[in-house]
Parts: structure tokens; sequence; C-alpha cells
């Protein structure tokens, strides 16, 4: 009995350590873990996270918040900002590029059946052609230095290097920043400018019903002075902007976007925002330019030929007539200011 007593003391002394160490793991779980701590462990950090809290450490200046190490929602952030964003950016550019090629290879470019009559007739002012560029020409630097933001370093900087990426990415954010300003202005404008004409009509439903014309020949739905896609351009130009200006507003000042959250909110929705914006306006560049004869001289002199305005804008064009007037031996349409 004597010798079972002490082997029992034995063994208490011995599992004594063990006991301890339960206890105080079991105390230390119940507590924050302090990364500043020699002994902490890594297991007990990832546990830490794991629980849903934020990682703090120990700081010395005012800003209490600068002690947040890691923070469950910033990981969250970071998988958006780092994989959604860019899956978006890339799926939605590629996406819209293959439809256009697609399209051109199907379709072809979108003449004008009637061929040019040498005829002019007035179509947008030169402020209206002002606007149209002030916001069109600081997109594209946007666009490309938003774009080079989410994708740059997986697709140019093994090519580059990492000091011609830095110094371009430097640049590029630079401008990105300061034509934020004229963009925004040239959207103003265009809203001013054409809202009275861009609100939808039972003429724009019958627009798309028949495709607008674009996927026959021959067949072209009558339309005022904008049509149902161009109305489609125009808002997407009107609520994008606005929500681009929004949220790179906060982006610009952080200090105004109230808490950090709302700030990652802010660059989330701009990221995603953008990405679509870009794939329609790629779009709309296309049709402006190589997709449609004659479509580009409405925005680059301002005059387009009679034949194209009766093809795609045949409503319009009536109500021009009645107070247009032929230039007196240059047989253009004088434009009514």
């Amino acid at each position: 009995m004597t010798g079972l007593r002490a082997f029992a003391f034995l063994a208490a002394i011995l599992m004594l350590p063990l006991l301890l160490s339960v206890g105080a793991k079991a105390q230390d779980a119940t507590q924050p873990i302090n990364p500043t701590e020699l002994a902490v462990e890594e297991g007990a950090l990832l546990d830490a996270l794991g629980s849903g809290e934020a990682l703090a450490g120990r700081v010395s200046i005012p800003n209490a918040a600068a002690a947040n190490l890691i923070k469950p929602e910033n990981r969250d952030w970071s998988t958006l900002h780092t994989e959604t964003m860019r899956n978006v950016s890339v799926w939605s550019l590629l996406g819209m590029l293959a439809l256009l090629v697609i399209f051109y290879l199907v379709r072809g470019r979108i003449r004008v059946e009637a061929g040019m009559s040498g005829r002019s007739i007035r179509r947008f002012n030169w402020l209206e052609r002002f606007a149209h560029w002030l916001a069109a020409i600081p997109f594209v630097v946007l666009a490309l230095t938003g774009l080079n933001l989410v994708v740059g370093r997986y697709v140019l900087l093994p090519y580059i290097g990492a000091e011609s990426f830095g110094a371009m990415t430097h640049w590029g954010k630079l401008a990105h920043n300061f034509l934020a300003w004229p963009f925004m202005l040239g959207v103003v404008l265009i809203l001013l400018f054409w809202i009275k004409d861009n609100f939808p009509t039972s003429v724009d439903l019958q627009w798309f019903a028949r495709g607008g014309g674009l996927f026959s020949k021959g067949e072209h739905p009558p339309a005022r002075r904008f049509n149902g896609g161009q109305k489609l351009i125009f808002w997407t130009v009107v609520i994008g902007g606005a929500l681009m200006s929004l949220t790179g507003l906060q982006l610009l000042f952080p200090a105004e976007a109230a808490t950090a959250a709302a700030w990652q909110q802010a660059q989330i929705l701009h990221g995603i925002v953008a990405a679509v914006f870009v794939a329609i306006m790629l779009a709309h560049a296309y049709i402006g330019s190589i997709g449609m004869e004659g479509a580009f001289d409405a925005m680059g002199s301002g005059d387009v030929d009679l034949n194209w305005a009766r093809q795609h804008h045949s409503l319009w064009v009536d109500e021009r007539l009645g107070t247009d007037s032929r230039k007196p031996g240059s047989g253009a349409m004088a434009p009514a200011e």
C-alpha cells in the first residue's frame, strides 16, 4: 500500500507541469494574442485570425487604429481586389473584343447603302463635339492607367522589368488623378447638352426590336436625333461617369470617406464599374469608327452625309429639313443653328 501511495505521489509530481501548461493555454485562449510577445507561437496567431477578430499590436502614437495588423474584413477586401476585380476586368474586356471581332467577320462594315450623296447636314456643333472629346480623350488615358493598376503587374512587369514598370505606374497614377477632372467636366456637359434628346420613347422600342438594323442589310428602323443604342450609350456615360466620379473622389480624398470600410467599398465599386464601362465604350468606339461608314464624321467635322443621316436617323432628318436650306452654290445642307 505504501508503494502504491509513493507511485501516485510520483505520478502527480510528473503530471504537474503538464496540468499547469494545459491550464495556462486554456487561460490564454480567453485572452487576446499579443503578437509582440517573444513567446507567441505561429499557431496561436493563426487561431486568432480564424476567430474573426482583429490581430493588434501596440503603438505609442495617438492613433490607436494603427495597432491593427490584420483584420478579417481586410483579407476579404484583398481577395476582391486582387482576384475578383482582375477577373471582371480581364473577362469583360476580352469578351467584348471577341464579340466585336465576330460581329465584324459576320456583318462586316456597315455601309451607306444608297452611297454617299455629296450633300451634308450638320449633326453636332463645335461645343457639343468639344464636350464629347473632353470626356473621351481623358477616358482613354483613365482606362489604360486604371487597367495597369489591376493587371499591369501580371501582364507588363515580367516583360519590361520592375524599374520601368514602377516609373510607368507612377506617372500613370498622376495622369489618372489629374485627368479625372476634365473627364468629369465632360460628362456634366454631355448631360446638359443632350439629356433632352435621350429620354426613351416608343420609337426606341421599335429600334431595339429590329436590332437597330445592325444585323441585316436594307433594314434600318427610323430614329430621331439619337437612336435606342445611342441613348443606351448616353445613360451609360452619365450613370457610369457619376459612379466613377463619386467613388474616384473618395479614393482621391480617403480621409473624407468616413471609414476604412467605406474606402474599400468605393475602390471595389470603382474597379468593377470601370471594367463594365470600358467594355461598353469599346463597342461605342468600334461603331463610331471602323464599324460604320460615315459615323466618325459626326464627331469629326460635325457634318454627316445626308444619305447616312437618312439611313440611320430618318425621323431626325425629316425634322431638320423643315428648317435647313441649301447653301448657295455649295450643294450642301446648311446647318440650322
